[in-house]
């Protein structure tokens, strides 16, 4: 898949379904402020990987405008479990560069599944992206939106009785939606 073509379903997926269906409060002001970097990174081996995520957070730290960072992996990790294996690397990662309080990883991927839960509970949903990501987040924004926000806490838990109450199907259905590029969801 082209980079441009994984930038359209992330993005469609950012603004589609995380910012309509409201699952993440605080991505409606970043997309309005195009303040979300969209990274491909193309590469299939983990330490090449885990060299661009460093060089991900060296830009967020010379970019103080941009927000976030989605790293896009549209290949050599379609496996979720070789996907957990790189994203528990990439955080041991964080701590080994000293990044530890200034970046969190949030994990999204297209067959995600929360541990102790069925491959098929909708519930997976609110984790499932088009395409495999790991997602750069300034700590210090996030505690500050934290801060403004109403019971914060509440929000995994919202997002499962929503996730729930629509069905894997519906999910399913606004998850390939993502890789078209002139449809829109409904919903």
């Amino acid at each position: 898949m082209p980079d441009t073509e994984s930038i359209v379903a992330t993005r469609h997926w950012v603004e589609r379904v995380i910012m309509k269906y409201n699952l993440c409060p605080f991505a409606r002001r970043e997309v309005e402020r195009n303040s979300i970097r969209y990274a491909v990174i193309e590469q299939t081996k983990v330490k090449a990987v885990l060299a661009r995520l460093v060089a991900e957070c060296e830009h967020l730290d010379s970019h103080p405008q941009t927000e976030t960072t989605l790293c896009i992996l549209p290949r050599g990790f379609e496996g979720f479990y070789a996907y957990l294996d790189l994203v528990e690397l990439a955080e041991a990662l964080l701590v080994e560069q000293g990044y530890e309080g200034r970046y969190q990883l949030a994990s999204f991927h297209p067959d995600y599944c929360f541990d102790g839960e069925p491959m098929d509970d909708p519930s997976n949903y609110t984790n499932r992206s088009p395409l495999p990501l790991i997602h750069l987040i300034r700590e210090a924004s996030m505690e500050q939106a934290l801060q403004t926000y109403q019971q914060p806490e509440t929000i995994p838990e919202r997002n499962v009785v929503f996730a729930r109450r629509k069905g894997s199907a519906f999910f399913e259905d606004l998850l390939q939606r993502c890789h078209q590029p002139g449809n829109q969801t409904s919903g």
